[in-house]
């Protein structure tokens, strides 16, 4: 009896869910549904969403019951690294528009570095939803 009143008056260990890799997952994968499930377990980092993760990338290799965190993914990559790529540069009525070699691999919403073909300049853009990386004023 007097055991029973002690552990109820102690507090208890809040278990939240964790999002961990079912299998060894390669980065620059897809994740799909049954690359991750939720384990009862408050892993400090990891994310809780399944829903959330469904069709990221991988940025790492993420290996089996291994946590996932934030870091770990991001939107699927549509520039590919020496790929090239329109470069677009916009403020108020000026555009100019050329064609530039990718230093980096991303997705859209991405910063990456390019290297303008023309000038053989480095900058850095964002990438949009269309493909194209945008540098200056329009970033």
């Amino acid at each position: 009896m007097w055991r029973a009143l002690i552990l109820s008056l102690l507090p208890a260990a809040a278990l939240a869910d964790s999002l961990v890799a079912t299998r060894t997952i390669r980065a620059q994968s897809i994740l799909g549904p049954d690359d991750v499930t939720l384990v009862a377990a408050a892993i400090p980092g990891a994310l809780d969403n399944i829903d959330g993760v469904l069709g990221l990338e991988a940025r790492v290799a993420i290996y089996a019951g291994r946590p996932i965190r934030p870091s770990d993914l991001g939107p699927p990559a549509v520039i590919d690294r020496n790929q090239v790529v329109p470069l677009a540069f916009a403020s108020g009525t000026l555009t100019i528009l050329t064609e530039g070699r990718a230093l980096d691999r991303g997705g859209v919403g991405d910063v990456i570095r390019i290297m303008n073909l023309a000038s053989r300049t480095t900058v850095s853009g964002r990438i949009a939803a269309d493909g194209r990386v945008i540098v200056g004023a329009a970033e």
